[in-house]
């Protein structure tokens, strides 16, 4: 399929850039030529979006990356997707926006993340129900965390782990079960007092038991006391904070209808042919994030095993079986979106710079019947610099977001 760049794509990408032309350039491949619009599309000032996304989680966007694109292409109640949902981004951000939601990722921590937030409960209700915890009196299972906890601290998540898998497997599980069990597994490690471990990595990761001994004998440090209770209502306080009521009726209303899928975004049968107004995404990357050693312990928390999570994700070190996996997740994209409908698939900036796979992209959007107006690059200037383990992320930190658009005809 052959496209032109002064055709669709040119038009497409100057609705994104109303009030300044932005920097144009263009990408020519066998299937055609296309627009690259790149500008500063949303603010690079840390913290500009609702409390409520203050979840971390190994490689997620900001919250301003969809919100471009759902309020510039959809409308209240709308149905917006993520196949690859990471965190839950797109899903809590079309919820606040009053769209209609549905979220998908193979890996079970999503949806454990993601559809609490969809249900916000009182702060009040919370504290009651951590009350009814037990603080102890679960025995080991034979996993030395010791070199991340207080023995004290320790006892308490291992008595409210099993607290809350037992409520679980007797179907008491509620909305309050499902919020406590996010933040605290939110909470496990970190690298501030606000989390239930001695400091290590940050709280998107989490160190292997060998590597935490050497962290440990490094900084002279060994795990103190915290209490998990004061620091999931805590953590529960800091996500609500600012929550307006109109926001908090859109995530009801949203909550009432929402999707939540774990399979393969190759096949998704739950979601109807020609619904999804919109979907917003960004696909796992060649062999760039570990997920199950950065996950290992979360899993373990939810009791599920992360080697087996780990294996179904798509971690491809070569482009030609990523395409493969990419390219039937188009053609089960273009099954579920309505005509007219969009997908935004974000890219990033892979292996430096030196990879460009919205080359990539464009082609497999087409060949699943797509057309597309282009590429955004939302180009970040970053007023914070971490310096994390020696990270500094205006060096070597992910600099732009690459975003193909396409439409479905």
């Amino acid at each position: 399929m052959q496209q032109d760049v002064v055709g669709e794509g040119s038009a497409g990408l100057a609705f994104f850039a109303p009030d300044e032309a932005g920097e144009w350039g263009e990408i020519r491949l066998d299937c055609g030529r296309f627009p690259v619009l790149t500008r500063e599309f949303w603010t690079a000032r840390q913290r500009q979006a609702s409390n409520l996304h203050e979840v971390s989680y190994r490689a997620c966007y900001k919250p301003q990356l969809p919100r471009l694109f759902i309020e510039k292409l959809t409308g209240p109640g709308d149905l917006v997707y993520d196949p690859f949902a990471g965190r839950g981004t797109t899903a809590v951000e079309a919820a606040l926006l009053g769209r209609r939601v549905a979220s998908n990722d193979i890996n079970p921590l999503s949806r454990l993340f993601a559809a609490p937030r969809l249900e916000p409960p009182d702060p009040e209700a919370v504290a009651r129900r951590l009350g009814q915890v037990p603080l102890a009196g679960t025995g080991s299972d034979g996993l030395d965390l010791a070199m991340f906890y207080h023995p004290d601290t320790e006892a308490e998540i291992r008595a409210l782990r099993a607290w809350l898998l037992d409520r679980e497997a007797r179907g008491l599980e509620d909305g309050l079960d499902r919020w406590i069990r996010m933040v605290a597994t939110n909470r496990l490690t970190g690298h501030s007092p606000g989390f239930f471990s001695v400091y290590t990595l940050p709280p998107n990761q989490a160190a292997s038991a060998g590597q935490q001994r050497l962290i440990n004998e490094k900084r002279g440090q060994t795990p103190g006391y915290r209490n998990t209770g004061e620091l999931i209502l805590k953590k529960t306080r800091q996500l609500l904070k600012g929550l307006t009521a109109a926001e908090r009726a859109n995530l009801q209303g949203a909550a009432a209808s929402a999707r939540f899928i774990t399979r393969d975004a190759r096949s998704t049968p739950e979601l109807a042919d020609g619904t999804v107004a919109l979907t917003v995404t960004s696909p796992p990357f060649l062999d760039v994030v570990q997920y199950a050693g950065d996950n290992w312990l979360r899993c373990w928390f939810n009791g599920l095993d992360a080697e087996a999570v780990a294996a179904g994700i798509t971690m491809s070190r070569r482009l030609d079986a990523w395409t493969e996996v990419i390219g039937a997740v188009f053609r089960e994209l273009y099954r579920v979106t309505r005509p007219g409908g969009h997908v935004a698939f974000e890219v990033g900036e892979i292996r430096g710079g030196t990879m460009r796979l919205e080359e990539a992209v464009l082609p497999m959007g087409l060949s699943a019947g797509f057309h597309s107006p282009g590429v955004l690059v939302n180009r970040q200037v970053f007023t914070k610099t971490a310096h994390i383990w020696g990270v500094d992320n205006n060096q070597i930190g992910t600099n732009s977001n690459r975003i193909v658009i396409f439409r479905k005809p």
